[in-house]
């Protein structure tokens, strides 16, 4: 880790030495959650727009220079990375706003974001000669973890909760990781295995302890930087959970603007489930994150169900340092925006992964967002996590399958209903 300095804690601001093989400030236990510190001028020195430019490897790794990794540390053999970035003109004509982008996670290997951090945990696992990684997770984080391990014959132990979504159990189990389906939520999950790590002695994939986590999930923004070709944005739109991936997206951009990549930073912005709006209420009332207790997290977006946010410091930094905002969207706000993100992009997300374009409605409505602002909404995970909260989405919008005989009588009998339904209640909906 020859460009690392050292590890901050975000509470004290303490510096460990690059060789640090604690996970979290002694001095602040689990809430001591510690950020990776780069030596730019180096990393300047060798690493430029132009040499990354002219790299012709797509993937996250292009941007190892910027990452906490031995020279000689190999990769994980799937393709991670490089996810397309999406120009939706329709969409930002119906926002009336100047530019909107998409950036659809759900092409990453095991459909979500996850895999970035992932990845990395997998690597630093295997350089430390762990046998067993672990995590604790609603869904998508477990099964970044269980298939990148499982492409590197790493053995694998995920804990999520009972009531995750069935699709996501299922690949958690395809891939061949131990699976402990805990009765409670993700809170219990996330206890539970940091006392099994304490037990067995497991590396630790957790988001909001592990310091690594922030590094992989950064580079889906360093690559909407790049593919704008380092014109910022003026605003980034993340759905938030945990609260790890906006501090990632936060860190891109503190990263880019250390090496002079980027003139400005965007405004962040995070969205959150009414059920599930920690952060919301911290932000609007101006409450320390460090002390505020836990709260009673119940939303259809399962990926961003957090009780007590585990990376709430970077979390809440990322929004303030940037002059954005926290934003509260409802489950049913977020379902209509599958559908409308579906149709209007080509991007099928999830509810978590819909859930900024949700927010980016309320962001217009309130004046946040204004008709000359260019915007980027990260989607992080694909629709098909969670076919139920899909298929109530799309019903929600009034769209169900013509059911007919195998005759063509029978078709235009369905269209011709289909059309005066259409006539009925308008085709053209409004997009909240």
């Amino acid at each position: 880790m020859k460009n690392v300095v050292g590890f901050a804690c975000v509470i004290c601001g303490t510096m460990y030495p690059a060789d640090f093989r604690g996970y979290v400030c002694p001095d602040h236990g689990a809430e001591g959650i510690l950020d990776v510190r780069y030596d730019y001028e180096r990393i300047g020195a060798g690493f430029t727009r132009e040499t990354l430019a002219a790299d012709r490897n797509r993937t996250m790794w292009r941007y190892r220079p910027l990452m906490p990794l031995a020279t000689d540390a190999a990769v994980p053999p799937l393709t991670i990375g490089g996810t397309p970035l999406y120009d939706s003109k329709r969409l930002a004509a119906k926002l009336s706003i100047a530019k909107l982008w998409v950036k659809d996670e759900g092409r990453q290997p095991t459909a979500s974001l996850k895999d970035r951090a992932s990845a990395m945990a997998v690597m630093k696992a295997q350089e430390r000669g762990a046998e067993v990684v672990t995590t604790a997770s609603t869904g998508n984080a477990a099964a970044a973890l269980a298939g990148i391990s499982a492409s590197v014959g790493l053995s694998s132990v995920i804990f999520v909760p009972s009531s995750a979504p069935e699709a996501k159990i299922a690949q958690l189990l395809a891939y061949g990781s131990r699976v402990a389906l805990v009765n409670g939520t993700y809170t219990d999950a996330f206890e539970l295995c940091m006392e099994a790590v304490e037990e067995y002695g497991w590396y630790n994939r957790n988001t909001g302890y592990n310091p690594f986590m922030t590094e992989g999930k950064k580079t889906a923004t360093l690559e909407i930087l790049e593919e704008l070709e380092w014109e910022v944005p003026d605003a980034i739109f993340v759905s938030v959970g945990d609260g790890s991936i906006i501090g990632g997206v936060h860190k891109a951009v503190k990263d880019a603007f250390a090496l002079g990549w980027i003139d400005r930073v965007p405004r962040i912005f995070g969205i959150q489930a009414e059920g599930s709006d920690y952060l919301v209420q911290a932000f609007e009332d101006g409450e320390d994150v460090l002390t505020k207790p836990a709260i009673s997290a119940v939303t259809i977006a399962d990926s961003i169900s957090a009780d007590l946010p585990r990376d709430r410091i970077k979390a809440m930094g990322a929004v303030t340092e940037t002059g954005g905002a926290y934003l509260r969207v409802s489950d049913d706000e977020i379902l209509a925006a599958i559908p409308t993100l579906a149709r209007g992009s080509g991007v099928f997300a999830e509810p978590a992964g819909a859930a900024p374009y949700a927010g980016l409605v309320e962001a217009v409505d309130r004046g946040l967002i204004g008709a000359d602002d260019r915007v980027v909404i990260l989607a992080t995970g694909s629709g098909l996590k969670d076919v139920a909260s899909v298929l109530k989405a799309v019903a929600a919008a009034g769209t169900e399958p013509m059911h007919i005989e195998p005759n063509l009588e029978s078709l235009k009998a369905a269209l011709s209903n289909e059309r005066a339904t259409e006539r009925n209640v308008g085709h053209d909906r409004p997009h909240r």
